[in-house]
């Protein structure tokens, strides 16, 4: 990355490739703009560098609960008033929080980029709360955990599964809080939030689409920089999690399983906490165990040993502490979890003890980088791309470069990241139907 010095705000910071710039306006926020000149849209989002982990104790769910009272209005626009402007102009909206990140966006026309900005600046600032606008929204999002958890075996498994995985570790809570923290949420815990975190310092603006770096600027300095600076941005603390020195087990049985299943779960390094290279081991790693068709459980427990119907994982790369790999299988009916669970250890003692073939290393980052490739066909991918490395630690160079770290990944380095699998260090999901309710 060339780092350059500018008569601007701040730095402007410019990737070879895609004309991708990073400028810091005077107040602290980052405004990062991707170029995409295919059709005469834009997607504006602003990513604030706080999350679920980032609740106070005893607070769980109060960052997925102010993500949706942000959409309750301000003295400037009342409620209701962005969202029908959006629709008014023939574009999209929605947000999310994640464990590390909360993000705000709307796809609409180039030129009503600026209107958007005006928004979501005023937004920033000028929330309006009221106890009578906080307990409607706050039974609305208790219903929806009622819905998606409370009624799902499934999601109550995988809740139960990350408390044991990150005992100590808020990001062994769930997203949207437990139950009984919820219901005690009110419009000063709220408030307390929005003002420690978002702030100008806290924010990254990502805007990609039909757009030059020097109207992008220009919008944000006439928007998002009248917001003034707070000082710094505010400080994650949050406590680490011990070294895992025994396997834990978590079953659930539930009449309304319909399918058992089993997952392993253990704790890797991110990229942001990885040394070089080795998230991107673990991707590669991950690649050759779990690939659709071509992966080795999938041959192994599925076409081989015919116990599982179904063999995978998925790795959650993107955090700003150490986090979550995690490999599943659904056994045939017959199948034992025991003995499924054994058959997956096996796959990957094998890796890790054995290696893996020139052929299968190559085809797994060829499909990495592949695919990686095609999520940047669309305009919002890439614009969620960037924002959640930047939100959680990496950089737009991080982001760049990755391919090429991934095409430098060796079968030593793919051996060494299956050895992170270690069973003993493992906590174990068993979703099994309770034939006896």
């Amino acid at each position: 990355m060339n780092v350059s010095s500018s008569s601007g705000p701040a730095a402007v910071e410019t990737q070879a490739g895609p004309a991708i710039s990073s400028v810091t306006l005077p107040n602290g926020m980052q405004v990062v703009v991707i170029p995409d000149h295919r059709t005469p849209v834009v997607t504006h989002m602003v990513w604030y560098r706080n999350g679920s982990a980032d609740d106070p104790l005893g607070k769980s769910g109060i960052a997925h609960f102010l993500e949706h009272l942000m959409f309750k209005g301000t003295e400037k626009h009342p409620q209701g008033a962005f969202s029908d402007k959006v629709t008014e102009l023939g574009g999209q909206e929605n947000a999310f929080t994640s464990l590390d990140y909360t993000a705000y966006f709307q796809r609409v026309a180039r030129e009503h980029l600026r209107t958007m900005m005006e928004f979501e600046a005023d937004r920033m600032t000028g929330l309006v709360l009221s106890d009578d606008v906080v307990a409607p929204e706050r039974d609305v999002v208790l219903e929806e955990r009622r819905m998606r958890t409370e009624t799902d075996p499934g999601a109550q498994l995988g809740e139960a599964v990350s408390a044991a995985l990150f005992a100590h570790h808020p990001y062994g809570t769930p997203i949207i809080g437990w139950m009984h923290e919820i219901e005690d949420l009110d419009r000063e815990d709220a408030l307390a939030y929005y003002r420690r975190f978002y702030t100008p310092e806290n924010a990254i603006l990502v805007v990609a689409g039909d757009v030059t770096t020097e109207e992008v600027v220009a919008h944000a300095e006439a928007t998002y920089g009248r917001i003034p600076p707070r000082g710094e941005a505010p400080v994650r603390r949050r406590p680490k999690e011990p070294e895992i020195r025994a396997a834990r087990i978590v079953k659930l049985a539930d009449p309304k399983v319909e399918q058992p299943s089993l997952q392993r779960c253990w704790i890797v390094p991110s990229y942001t906490t990885a040394a070089p290279g080795e998230a991107e081991a673990l991707e590669v790693m991950l690649q050759i165990l779990s690939a659709p068709q071509t992966g080795r459980l999938h041959k192994r427990l599925v076409l081989d040993k015919r116990i599982a119907v179904a063999a995978g994982g998925w790795y959650q790369s993107t955090a700003v502490d150490p986090s979550r790999l995690l490999l599943y299988a659904v056994p045939l009916p017959g199948t034992d979890l025991d003995t499924l669970g054994t058959a997956l250890d096996e796959v990957v003692a094998e890796l890790a003890r054995d290696g893996v073939t020139d052929k299968e290393l190559q085809r797994a980052k060829t499909r990495l980088v592949a695919d990686a490739a095609y999520a940047q066909d669309s305009q919002a991918s890439l614009a969620r791309m960037y924002g959640s490395a930047l939100a959680t630690g990496s950089s737009i160079a991080d982001v760049e470069h990755w391919p090429e770290a991934v095409e430098a990944v060796t079968a030593a380095d793919v051996m060494e990241a299956a050895k992170k699998l270690d069973p003993r260090r493992a906590v174990t999901g068993q979703l099994l139907k309770d034939e006896a309710a």
